[in-house]
């Protein structure tokens, strides 16, 4: 299959190439503070379809270290935390479907994980990877960052963009969903894992065309190309999102890659994470702990 999949994400940069970024950044006062502006971006990807996201740029003098936030399986995504707005030139994508990027296609859940699923090309994670690969052209090509550092953080499509845009030092991943997500499927019912099932059980006649799709959008198949410090966060035992699940991946990644076991403790594991990412980038830590001490 490898040769396959190297084909069909090579003719997506083609696709995606077709297509200039127009960007366009709508200042938002509302966002903003003394310390960062935030603007509202709109950037054109693959369709062509018009994306969305928030970037925010911090006021001290530049340039500084940028960082990607890949869209979270969910409907909103919010503004930046206003301390990665402080430290950061941060990114928070919007993809196709989600609130701000929901015209022509407002995306529904639970569903999107099967929309198109029976085909890779059809898939409509094939446009979303292709908003995130828009995305990282668009962080590295800002002058705020004057080629520093740049980081990525989110659940599979950070993996998935670090994976085919090699420009990134750190890769923190969590609540990956795309990762052996047909296996998964078969061990929960939970969320949003369920909704694989839920599509089998009304057409199992599509497993073997699923399956065949859901090879081309598993980063076990891409970390291999990353060669960057990555991160993975693990749950306790041994299911999806658990320490010895994730061991594969971990395996194939071609950089360094670790695994943070979440304590579940969301200060503890938030001050962890962010500490590491900081460290990568070359800022300051900044600790839940001591602002709310």
């Amino acid at each position: 299959m490898s040769q396959g999949i190297d084909a069909f994400w090579n003719a997506l940069d083609d696709d995606l190439a077709r297509y200039p970024m127009k960007a366009e950044l709508e200042p938002l006062p509302q966002h903003s503070t003394a310390a960062s502006t935030t603007y509202g971006v709109r950037l054109t990807s693959v369709g062509p379809y018009r994306i969305s996201g928030y970037y925010s740029v911090p006021n001290a003098p530049q340039p500084a270290p940028g960082l990607l936030i890949t869209p979270r399986y969910g409907s909103v995504n919010n503004v930046p935390d206003y301390y990665d707005r402080e430290r950061y030139a941060v990114l928070q994508l919007i993809h196709r479907g989600q609130r701000r990027a929901d015209r022509p296609f407002a995306a529904a859940y639970p569903g999107l994980l099967t929309v198109g699923i029976d085909s890779p090309e059809t898939y409509i994670y094939r446009g979303i990877v292709a908003d995130c690969l828009r995305g990282a052209e668009f962080l590295r090509s800002r002058p705020e960052l004057d080629g520093g550092p740049v980081g990525i953080q989110g659940d599979d499509l950070a993996l998935l963009t670090a994976a085919r845009r090699p420009a990134f030092t750190a890769v923190l991943a969590s609540e990956l969903v795309l990762y052996r997500l047909l296996e998964a499927s078969e061990r929960t019912t939970a969320y949003p894992w369920e909704e694989l099932n839920d599509y089998l059980r009304t057409a199992p006649e599509s497993r073997p065309a699923v399956a065949n799709t859901l090879g081309y959008f598993d980063p076990i198949h891409h970390v291999s190309s990353i060669r960057s410090r990555t991160m993975l966060t693990a749950i306790d035992g041994n299911g999806p999102r658990g320490e010895a699940w994730l061991d594969p991946l971990r395996a194939t990644c071609g950089g360094s890659c670790a695994t943070y076991r979440l304590t579940h403790k969301g200060a503890i594991d938030h001050d962890w994470l962010d500490a590491w990412m900081a460290g990568q980038l070359g800022t300051e830590p900044r600790s839940r702990f001591r602002v709310l001490g």
